[in-house]
């Protein structure tokens, strides 16, 4: 059983997701462009079945997949900064270590969450784990970014994880050899990659899966992401 609610932390809105029992492990997700949508919080329930509490993001305060088109959704990502971006993160790591008392928490992001978990775990080495799925981290970055995730990478301290899928048409192969290379270079943090070749950006979200690849790349992804979250955290 899991238990969800939306808590107010601050001025931020977020959602929690805490298995019964004691939990002495957590999860920050950073949601892709849905932001908190009934997907994120299938991920969410998900990692609480673990055995590991999870708080979500809510990047775009309060708007989402539920009640909002994607070009609306688009449209403010293109005004959110790095800089106000990992403030809320770090406030939201905060809630989990003090508040909910856990000894270890790692950062799982999805496409523009993935980007945001490798930045936010060069910002707070007291991650446990940074896990991201199809990192949107395109050669050229946007308008509205200032932090460079291929060099922030090298800078991670905790065990990470990298979900690429072979057909991104956002983020070239290349990207993911440059930061795969600024992940590997780390001498004392473990690196785990993994390949997709046929799948396509986003695969993890359910709305791709009419194209069987991507159903058999998260189905295969799924499984070993939760037994390495539950390796660093619990």
């Amino acid at each position: 059983m899991v238990n969800a609610s939306q808590v107010r932390i601050g001025e931020l809105n977020a959602h929690l997701a805490q298995p019964e029992g004691d939990s002495r492990g957590g999860m920050l997700l950073l949601p892709m462009i849905d932001g908190i949508g009934a997907r994120v919080r299938t991920f969410a329930e998900d990692i609480a079945n673990a055995g590991v509490t999870t708080l979500c993001w809510d990047v775009f305060h309060g708007a989402s997949s539920d009640t909002h088109t994607h070009e609306d959704l688009f449209a403010m990502l293109a005004q959110l900064d790095d800089a106000t971006a990992i403030g809320e993160q770090r406030a939201l790591l905060e809630y989990l270590f003090g508040e909910l008392g856990l000894r270890k928490v790692g950062v799982i992001g999805y496409c523009l969450g993935g980007r945001f978990a490798l930045l936010l775990g060069a910002a707070d080495q007291r991650v446990a784990n940074v896990i991201a799925y199809h990192p949107t981290v395109p050669l050229e970055p946007a308008p509205n970014h200032s932090l460079d995730p291929f060099t922030e990478a090298r800078r991670i301290g905790a065990p990470a994880m990298v979900h690429y899928p072979g057909q991104d048409t956002l983020v070239p192969r290349e990207s993911f050899e440059r930061l795969r290379e600024g992940l590997e270079s780390r001498t004392e943090a473990d690196t785990i990659t993994h390949l997709y070749p046929l799948a396509e950006h986003g695969f993890s979200n359910n709305t791709r899966h009419e194209n069987p690849v991507n159903l058999v790349a998260y189905e295969r992804s799924w499984p070993q992401t939760l037994e390495f979250i539950k390796q660093t955290v619990l």
